[in-house]
């Protein structure tokens, strides 16, 4: 009998709490805390949906136009007599439907056979057309039926700009290929590809490199770089990375460059380049003219500033010259007092990467180009006969070394 009494005086108590539960303050009923919801939210209108996925529209149209022309390329590196051969994988594109596809030149360089991977998995033998490590870039001649061969087209890099769409496509495995986005990230870069191919080639710098960030997975170095109409506007080259592993700084050689190269690697198997037998201070970290103009007191702010003048060179049988007085500049020893050259043929020049672009895209040896020369705050012009560029580069350089 007490324990029902018990139970009873519990039930009175625990009716007077709801009661006084649900007179409290809306907020912190059960119902408010926690909503129940009364039904599916309503999906958004079409015209909001498809305004959303405009951009993934345009890549998806882009993937399916270009990634046909997109192909895997297996080269087969000899080790030597019963050593398994090293095999190197990478990316390309078809440039035209006589079978010449465009790859990195590192790919390729010292192949014992290549073969190439076309749309639907069809694999073919490919031939060493013509390989320019100045560039990176080479020319593979695939054995294949015209309509296999879809090429892309390639763009102008010249009104590439920082901030527009970069976008990625690579063959790494010979299956479908795969696209990255990113942007165009910087401009008038140089990557001594020579160097980094082949150590005992003289290091010229590979000019108006493309800078993105766009990731370049292993495998998918050689493939096309687009923009948002499909055209080609670089091939991918490089990542600079200390892990091996991408971190966010990717390479492209630009359109520009392929335009001027793959032509003469199809017709004659190799590249000639102008030179002028020139050298600089490295004009990163603000030792460029502009940087230096204040300290040396240089009278423009754009222009290459002479460091040395190879012996013997179209320079040198020109009469530029090279600097004659170190100075220390920001705690760095800057050869100054060499010329600087203003213009070539009447362009004027930024920096270096500006003047070996001009070299490389509009002239070949033996032409003859006219100078903007200013010496010792004075302009004049001189004209200088281009030379090809030598096969390794072991003569004197005349500056504030050689004259010490």
């Amino acid at each position: 009998m007490r324990s029902i009494v018990s139970l009873m005086v519990s039930l009175v108590m625990l009716t007077a709490c709801a009661a006084d539960f649900s007179s409290a303050d809306p907020v912190s009923a059960p119902d408010a805390v926690f909503p129940i919801q009364s039904g599916t939210p309503t999906a958004v209108s079409d015209e909001v949906a498809q305004a959303a996925d405009a951009e993934y529209l345009l890549l998806t149209n882009i993937y399916q136009r270009a990634s046909p022309s997109v192909v895997n390329i297996e080269s087969r590196i000899a080790k030597g007599e019963g050593l398994e051969a090293d095999i190197i994988r990478g990316s390309g594109f078809i440039y035209d439907r006589q079978g010449h596809i465009i790859t990195n030149a590192h790919l390729v360089k010292d192949a014992e056979s290549l073969s190439v991977t076309l749309q639907n998995a069809y694999v073919v033998a490919a031939q060493l057309a013509g390989l320019d490590s100045f560039s990176d870039l080479a020319v593979l001649k695939a054995d294949a039926a015209m309509e296999r061969l879809p090429p892309l087209s390639v763009g102008d890099s010249a009104a590439v700009k920082v901030g527009q769409r970069a976008i990625s496509i690579g063959n790494p495995f010979g299956l479908n290929s795969s696209m990255t986005l990113g942007i165009v990230s910087g401009l008038g870069r140089s990557l001594r590809s020579a160097e980094l191919i082949d150590s005992s080639l003289p290091g010229f710098n590979n000019p108006s490199i493309i800078q993105i960030d766009t990731p370049i997975h292993p495998g998918n170095s050689g493939g096309p770089l687009l923009d948002s109409q499909g055209l080609v506007i670089g091939i991918t080259t490089a990542m600079r990375s200390d892990s091996g592993i991408f971190q966010g700084v990717g390479f492209a050689v630009p359109a520009d460059t392929i335009r001027r190269v793959v032509p003469e690697l199809i017709e004659r198997g190799r590249v000639d380049y102008s030179w002028m037998g020139i050298s600089v201070t490295p004009e990163d970290g603000g030792f460029g003219v502009a940087g230096l103009g204040e300290a040396l007191g240089l009278p423009v702010e754009r222009g290459v500033l002479l460091r040395g003048v190879t012996e013997g060179s179209p320079a040198d049988m020109a009469g530029l010259r090279g600097g004659q007085t170190i100075v220390d500049v920001r705690g760095t020893p800057v050869c100054a007092g060499g010329d600087l050259i203003a213009a070539i043929n009447g362009y004027y020049i930024r920096n270096l990467d500006d003047l070996l672009s001009y070299l490389v895209l509009n002239t070949r040896p033996g032409d003859v180009i006219d100078l903007l020369i200013i010496r010792d705050k004075s302009a004049f012009e001189t004209s200088l006969t281009l030379q090809n560029r030598p096969a390794a580069n072991d003569r004197r350089t005349i500056d504030c070394n050689a004259q010490a």
